[in-house]
């Protein structure tokens, strides 16, 4: 894959959006949520090349309730001081090939996909001509950022998990996997992650392809990732990178389906706020910036 001239913010979920949206999508806000003017939102708009000028378009795609969650993003933009903040309800395939659709995508700075379900995005965009020109303009547009919450990050990669309950999914074939929207690749996402216990879910995907790094956002934790595929933590979470390339063995492929799957030798790294991770050389950079920013807002 070509590297892209855009940036991209995936996040796990629960984003600190200074305002009570958790709790309408049953998420329970984590109790060091607590330095919103400092967080993701801020950063995404500081990311931006036009800042608090930006042309913000939210994909509700995936939400069960994208009204309110649109009004919650228009809120939250405008309590950081962006008042030009739009809200796609995209709900179907015909609804993401629309001229007019497709005309404001053309003209937004900031695409955010809000949380939900990812096969619902995966499944209503891909190959349409929605989909289609928001890659060109992120391949192509160093002006251009694309960010995701919770499903809208779990389906940013290639390869997407979509189904697999935790407590089973060092089973052979309870986790499921399909293609995503293909921003990021050799990388599988998983999202809400230590919060929803889901290290199985990761370990397994990893140990099915362990040439894929598996990403596990934390709750407002998020990765900025670069055109020079550096990864820099941002928020108040943590994020999990499961490295499955030294793996020394894993019966994966020949036990039977429903029967546990072993594996030896998989590596973890935890990233925080202002960590940095290369993609190309796999090398983790642990950095100060999350000590700074407490001590400002502590």
């Amino acid at each position: 894959m070509v590297n892209p001239k855009g940036k991209l913010v995936i996040i796990g979920g629960a984003v600190d959006m200074g305002t009570h949206i958790g709790s309408e999508e049953n998420i329970n806000q984590p109790h060091y949520l607590k330095f919103f003017e400092f967080g993701i939102l801020r950063r995404i708009i500081n990311e931006s090349a036009n800042k608090l000028n930006s042309l913000v378009e939210i994909i509700t795609t995936a939400s069960q309730i994208p009204e309110l969650v649109g009004l919650e993003y228009i809120k939250s933009f405008g309590q950081l001081g962006v008042k030009n903040v739009g809200v796609m309800d995209i709900r179907n395939r015909q609804q993401a090939n629309d001229a007019e659709i497709i005309a404001r995508l053309k003209k937004a700075d900031i695409v955010m996909f809000s949380g939900g379900d990812q096969l619902r995005l995966t499944s209503i965009l891909g190959g349409t001509q929605f989909l289609k020109v928001l890659k060109d303009r992120y391949f192509n547009d160093d002006s251009f950022l694309i960010a995701g919450t919770s499903a809208g990050a779990a389906a940013s990669s290639n390869n997407m998990i979509y189904k697999g309950q935790s407590k089973e999914a060092l089973i052979k074939g309870e986790v499921q996997i399909t293609g995503g929207l293909g921003f990021v690749d050799n990388v599988i996402i998983d999202t809400h992650f230590i919060q929803r216990g889901r290290f199985t879910r990761l370990f397994y995907a990893v140990a099915s392809n362990p040439g894929m790094l598996g990403i596990g956002l934390g709750e407002d934790a998020g990765l900025l990732i670069t055109g020079n595929q550096i990864m820099e933590g941002i928020g108040s979470g943590v994020t999990i990178l499961v490295d499955g390339r030294e793996i020394a063995n894993t019966n994966i492929y020949n036990v039977e389906m429903g029967t546990p799957v072993s594996i030896e030798n998989i590596r973890v790294h935890v990233i925080g706020l202002g960590d940095f991770y290369d993609l190309d050389t796999h090398k983790l950079t642990i950095g100060l910036a999350a000590k700074n920013l407490f001590d400002v807002v502590e």
